[in-house]
């Protein structure tokens, strides 16, 4: 499914830190990345069998997995797990924030800390996991790698999300700014930005998304996991050398659909929870 990132000048392997891979993307990243021959640190939040399944995925591929929980909740001591994973690993050359949180509340009724434990998830945690990442990737002189996993929310708002819409979006804006700063040091930032995926996020964990029609998409389905993770990779590898600062929206189809799909929709229910 990838090709392989370039060699270390030492002909070691590359290595890899995918944050919150205990399942869905986040599993199939870490594991794309191990069928090019990268070894991965994996985080998980709470599932810690979750984290080691995705261990044995990568282990099987020929590649090297680390584990280690991740609570994005205790920040900022909580991004020291970078640090951590990157000595194991001898090192870190692509990051991957993946962990994340939602809810599910329209924004009149939430009360503060929830909107800051959203927004300290998906936002403070990238941003302090993106920072530790970097530093190794400076002083090891090789540049990397940083892909921020935001959602079709980073440009779209939804009813009941509204510090999940304000952190993806904000994320994708500390994505262009770090593409920026990083750029001298040969570091890449870039965002992908995934629509309805079959995780076990949307309830759908072990579903084929070809078996579940979505009339409004124009692809007719939900995504599969393993092709967020085919464009993760993609940026990981040479041929990505020169994309920095860009969101990739993975999603079927459907941000294209706001003037096409609003006149067919009978009623207002969409603006309930």
């Amino acid at each position: 499914m990838s090709a392989p990132l370039p060699e270390d000048r030492t002909g070691a392997p590359l290595r890899a830190v995918v944050t919150g891979a205990d399942s869905g993307i986040g599993r199939a990243i870490a594991v794309a990345f191990a069928g090019g021959g990268v070894d991965v640190g994996i985080t998980y939040h709470e599932d810690e069998g979750g984290g080691e399944a995705t261990a044995a995925e990568v282990r099987e591929q020929g590649a090297r997995a680390v584990v280690r929980r991740l609570d994005l909740t205790d920040l900022p001591g909580a991004a020291a797990v970078v640090d951590e994973l990157a000595e194991e690993l001898g090192g870190v050359d692509v990051l991957v924030n993946c962990a994340g949180t939602g809810s599910a509340q329209k924004a009149v009724d939430m009360d503060f800390e929830t909107w800051r434990s959203v927004l300290s998830v998906d936002l403070d945690g990238a941003f302090l996991c993106s920072q530790r990442a970097a530093r190794h990737m400076i002083a090891a002189g090789r540049g990397g790698r940083i892909v921020n996993i935001t959602s079709v929310h980073e440009h779209q708002p939804r009813v009941g999300a509204a510090p999940y819409c304000a952190a993806k979006a904000g994320l994708g804006a500390l994505t262009k700014v770090l593409a920026l700063e990083l750029a001298e040091h040969g570091i890449t930032v870039n965002s992908v930005a995934p629509g309805e995926i079959s995780t076990p996020m949307t309830g759908q964990e072990d579903t084929d998304p070809r078996t579940e029609p979505r009339p409004g998409v124009p692809l007719g389905r939900p995504g599969h996991a393993a092709e967020v993770a085919a464009v993760v990779a993609f940026l990981a590898t040479p041929a990505a050398g020169y994309v920095t600062g860009a969101s990739f929206v993975v999603d079927g189809g459907m941000t294209l659909m706001g003037p096409q799909a609003s006149p067919l929709l009978p009623d207002r229910s969409w603006l309930e929870v």
